[in-house]
């Protein structure tokens, strides 16, 4: 059974920095884009960042800067760096692979960013 398992949330102050890493199967992380989501309290799923099987980046325009995205082929990991934390950025932290699969949504994990 496929499986994606995020892990990193915390409670953190604004300016702080968490990493976030998801755990993916070999089956979907070789071949697939992998991608971190967010979906803020009382809001939509978006997609925050994007890493290639060839390490090619994209990211949202509210994170550009101080979020990176990196993927470990030996692992079968992907991390999400995170800089300079906002308040606006608490959410839960899902990853999927890109486009998102519905049915490899995990629980995520909850990130909380204090003022």
């Amino acid at each position: 059974q496929v499986q994606l398992v995020e892990s990193g949330g915390g409670l953190v102050q604004a300016g702080g920095s968490l990493r976030l890493s998801c755990a993916a199967s070999r089956r979907i992380f070789s071949i697939n884009t992998m991608g971190w989501y967010r979906q803020p309290p009382g809001k939509q799923r978006e997609l925050v960042a994007s890493v290639t099987t060839g390490d090619s980046t994209n990211y949202a325009v509210a994170v550009k800067g101080r979020f990176t995205i990196s993927r470990d082929n030996a692992k079968n990991t992907v991390d999400l760096q995170m800089n300079g934390l906002k308040p606006e950025d608490t959410a839960v932290y899902f990853c999927n692979v890109y486009p998102p699969f519905q049915g490899f949504w995990g629980q995520g994990t909850q990130v909380t960013v204090s003022s």
